[in-house]
């Protein structure tokens, strides 16, 4: 069976944006794919330091804050949705902290895993804090899964969000375009195997020139 990690970023453990991921598992159940919701928003993650460790020991430095674990799980899924609040036109701080170690740190493959950003706010920076989101799946080879809008809620409550129709519309659209990707691309890799993936150039311009 297929899986999906969501991650809710905001500190409201039932606000605005987990009521976007709830629209979400509500069609992946109905589409037999298994998920698993991990709230990141009110844990206390401090950002990447850059000191290189992972890339000697595979795994962050810093343990106790769910990066590590989240990690281990994101190896053997086929989906990550990540859910935000926006903060000043950007995610929150701690999902950007999250997001950075996650992806830094873990040495394995996450080419052909389908990635999906989800943003929640009152009413502006929606599209940028997407933006932001869907840089690190863009880098990484994750196919990004897109909806009939941006993948947003508008509200100030979870109250607001369900009021919010065309935005919960464009979660479920969201949720079965995922989990169309992940058993297409499935099916694609029994019988094709994935594309060929070069790592030969690294541009850093070593000689200053």
């Amino acid at each position: 069976m297929a899986k999906i990690l969501l991650l809710n970023g905001s500190a409201h453990q039932n606000g605005c944006t987990a009521t976007a991921l709830q629209e979400m598992i509500s069609v992946f159940e109905k589409e037999n794919v298994e998920t698993e919701l991990i709230q990141i928003g009110n844990k206390q993650i401090r950002g990447c330091i850059g000191c290189g460790f992972c890339k000697k020991n595979g795994r962050c430095v810093f343990n106790g804050d769910l990066v590590n674990e989240v990690a281990e799980k994101l190896e053997h899924a086929d989906g990550l949705v990540v859910g935000s609040p926006v903060y000043y036109a950007s995610p929150n701080g701690t999902v950007i902290s999250f997001m950075d170690r996650l992806f830094y740190s873990t040495s394995y493959s996450k080419q052909m895993k389908v990635g999906a950003a989800v943003v929640s706010c009152r009413r502006g920076g929606n599209t940028a804090s997407f933006d932001v989101l869907n840089k690190y799946f863009t880098i990484s080879g994750m196919p990004v899964a897109s909806s009939t809008y941006w993948n947003q809620v508008h509200g100030f409550s979870a109250e607001d969000v369900k009021k919010d129709l065309e935005g919960l519309q464009t979660m479920r659209n969201l949720a079965r375009n995922m989990a169309f990707m992940i058993k297409a691309f499935d099916m694609a890799k029994s019988t094709m195997g994935l594309p060929e993936m070069e790592r030969e150039f690294f541009t850093s311009f070593p000689d200053g020139k």
